[in-house]
């Protein structure tokens, strides 16, 4: 070996080429791929815990590791889209050893497969969400986000009221972001009640506002940072978790990937979550930031209503929560509404958040939810020292 080894490749799954496919499925294909590699490795398919795969899986056109990982059957810990075209799969091994070595995995399985019919002969879409969701009615986030919602009220008793505060908190935060589509709007629990019902039980001001918008940040190593032009923002601590894509095949309703995310994360900070200057957990909906405080331990499973009514969660509160208006608030640019948790985070320990400023801010947490409670991840931020 001439240089120091950055992974290994364990093992190799290939598929004998054809002209042409009939009755195959892109995720018939990848799972037979895979399944030759994984044991050409000599490993169980549950020791593989992060996924790479490339965009053209054409029985969905978005959550692609989530739908592959779900057919699958695995919950990685780590994974993504490459889109590099033909330098995809090149590019897929260094960033699964780059995975590795920043512990987020241990065992990354990378993959690419394409079906290629006659336009007449295509193959049914055998997605399970396609199968199992749509056909009974669970089209759309509204839907999908109201079933755990009922989930909560029925095994736990929490009420709308409980729900609305996390609302009105978020609304209440907006007012002191001028950037916040909500600015000069608050809104109180009964307003929030008093809303229409969108899908039982979500009031409409309980589903963020889609807006346009943009956010960014930039990364470098620490070393580098410190020469710069505002006071670092470290990463101490991040965690990953896919556990499906449909929310008929969802493990559980009442807690979601974001647990196991977070405990890895705040695990490798050395910190816990209620230790945080600043709580940025993603709140598309009031349910899941509700499902987020029970998952990070702040309260028991089914507790978050009395823990709500307990807290104050503004900037000058004992639990600050999403102190910029979260996304429920500010807005939610498509993606990048998921980056204001992160942007708010860095102001925040950058002391640079103006008159909404936590006092002596050093640790937040952040957390990302993609599709319904399905994609997860969580970050433990921290100002420099």
């Amino acid at each position: 070996m001439a240089g120091r080894s950055l992974g290994a490749i364990a093992g190799i799954g290939e598929l004998k080429p054809v002209r042409r496919t009939q009755g195959a499925t892109t995720l018939g294909l990848i799972a037979e791929t895979v399944r030759l590699a994984v044991e050409d490795a000599g490993l169980d398919k549950d020791a593989i815990d992060g996924l790479l795969v490339g965009p053209q899986v054409g029985e969905t056109p978005q959550h692609v590791p989530a739908t592959v990982a779900e057919y699958l059957g695995i919950q990685p810990r780590m994974a993504n889209v490459v889109d590099l075209g033909g330098a995809s799969g090149a590019g897929m091994v260094w960033r699964a050893a780059a995975a590795i070595a920043a512990g987020m995995c241990d065992a990354v399985v990378c993959v690419l497969a394409n079906t290629r019919e006659d336009e007449v002969s295509r193959s049914p879409n055998r997605n399970p969400i396609r199968e199992f969701d749509v056909p009974f009615g669970a089209s759309g986030a509204n839907i999908s986000y109201a079933l755990p919602m009922q989930r909560h009220m029925a095994e736990y008793g929490s009420t709308p009221a409980q729900f609305a505060r996390i609302a009105a908190a978020a609304r209440d935060n907006a007012q002191l972001n001028p950037l916040a589509i909500f600015h000069g709007h608050p809104a109180s629990v009964d307003d929030i009640l008093a809303s229409p019902i969108i899908a039982s039980p979500l009031h409409l001001y309980e589903i963020v506002m889609p807006v346009a918008g943009g956010e960014a940040v930039v990364v470098v190593s620490a070393e580098r940072a410190r020469g710069l032009k505002h006071l670092p923002v470290h990463l101490l601590g991040a965690g990953e978790k896919v556990t499906h894509r449909a929310i008929s095949q969802a493990p559980s309703l009442t807690s979601g990937p974001l647990k196991p995310a977070m405990q890895q994360a705040l695990a490798r900070a050395g910190a816990s979550a209620d230790a945080m200057s600043l709580l940025s957990f993603y709140d598309c909906y009031t349910v899941m930031v509700a499902m987020t405080i029970e998952d990070a331990g702040l309260c028991p499973a089914g507790g978050f209503g009395r823990w709500i009514e307990d807290h104050s969660l503004g900037y000058d509160g004992d639990f600050p929560l999403n102190t910029h208006g979260g996304q429920l608030g500010f807005g939610q640019p498509d993606l990048a509404g998921g980056m204001t948790h992160v942007v708010e985070a860095v102001r925040q320990l950058r002391h640079e958040a103006g008159v909404r400023q936590i006092r002596n801010a050093q640790l937040a947490l952040v957390t990302g939810n993609g599709a319904t409670v399905s994609e997860a991840t969580a970050l433990v931020l921290g100002a420099d020292a």
